[in-house]
């Protein structure tokens, strides 16, 4: 279960923190220190050190780390394609004719 990123009933704080902690825990797996992450990562000291510490961090910033670290792949599952549980869930999908948000009322 350590290996299962467990975004279920977590908030969005909750996450960040946990994928900090799982990309310093891979950092320190490769034996780098901030700096050299910082530096293979394209980052700033202060920039991936916040990261780290808070889980803050842009989006582009978050690919640069995970370039460096290897795992860009891992983002190919990031909002993938719906996995329907039956048939019927494709059938009904196929047959309505929405394909946009609904407005804020």
């Amino acid at each position: 279960m350590d290996n299962i990123l467990s975004v279920i009933n977590s908030e969005p704080k909750a996450v960040k923190r946990q994928v900090a902690g799982r990309v310093k825990a891979r950092r320190l797996e490769v034996n780098l220190t901030q700096e050299g992450m910082a530096l293979r990562a394209g980052l700033k000291l202060p920039t991936y050190r916040r990261f780290e510490r808070t889980g803050e961090i842009s989006f582009k910033g978050l690919l640069q780390i995970a370039f460096a670290l290897n795992v860009l792949p891992d983002f190919d599952a990031l909002f993938s394609q719906r996995q329907y549980q039956s048939l019927d869930e494709v059938i009904s999908e196929r047959h309505s004719k929405r394909k946009r948000g609904r407005k804020n009322e």
